[in-house]
């Protein structure tokens, strides 16, 4: 993990400007996060953030559907063209079509972490805070990339094959997709900055704004490792 790295996960865990400028190279840090979002913004929007999160507790309960006798969780923690998800899609797919195996047989659990968490954002989002431009994302044909490339496509018809893979589907036929509480930060602020809302509005809009069926947890690797826990092979998607 680069130097940068880290102090971008840092300020998504909350932690304060004081214990940053500890870091190799802190007088060289850039001040700011996924979005250009100033690095003040997020730090008073974490603080925030635990305070909202105490009258709205995690989620933890996805574990007792993990009932399947083959189980994988796949890890995502970049867009990379959505190939992450698309893989899980094509795990199931193919156990089916080699192994024979029954739909309830498959247990699969998508994690969106990191820079992956956009990947759990609707169309809309994606549009209105210009994620592609943000994060300097490029679609198959070199262009940047203005959807959210695990959905369906506004105006775009996928063929059948593709559009059981998109992340919507996948949700409908019994996936559990996980989001890092941590990375979410990075939405949150993202239209706290754009819209000028307070913290507690942001993230009702951010919240409004996610994927049906996407579940927040603590963080990404709490997610991970709740779910190796219960079972699940480990897969680096991405």
């Amino acid at each position: 993990m680069s130097p940068h790295a880290r102090r971008t996960f840092l300020r998504q865990a909350g932690f304060t400007a004081a214990s940053l400028m500890v870091l190799p190279g802190a007088a060289h840090a850039v001040p700011s996060y996924a979005g250009g979002v100033p690095a003040n913004t997020l730090l008073s929007a974490a603080a925030e953030w635990d305070e909202l999160q105490q009258a709205e507790p995690w989620d933890v309960s996805w574990p007792k559907k993990l009932t399947g006798k083959h189980k994988a969780m796949f890890d995502v923690p970049e867009v990379e063209g959505g190939v992450g998800v698309l893989r899980a899609g094509i795990w199931q797919r193919q156990y089916t079509d080699v192994l024979k195996t029954q739909p309830g047989d498959l247990s699969t659990v998508i994690v969106v972490r990191h820079n992956g968490i956009f990947l759990g954002m609707n169309q809309e989002f994606w549009a209105t805070y210009e994620v592609g431009k943000a994060e300097k994302l490029k679609g198959d044909d070199g262009k940047r990339l203005k959807h959210n490339p695990v959905l369906p496509t506004p105006g775009q018809d996928a063929p059948a094959s593709m559009r059981a893979l998109m992340l919507d589907k996948q949700i409908e036929n019994g996936a559990i997709v996980l989001g890092c509480g941590l990375a979410y930060r990075s939405v949150v602020g993202m239209i706290q900055q754009r819209d000028k809302l307070d913290a507690a509005e942001a993230r009702k809009k951010a919240n409004s704004m996610l994927v049906p069926g996407v579940i927040m947890q603590p963080s990404g690797i709490f997610a991970n490792v709740m779910a190796e826990e219960h079972g699940c092979a480990f897969v680096y998607a991405v």
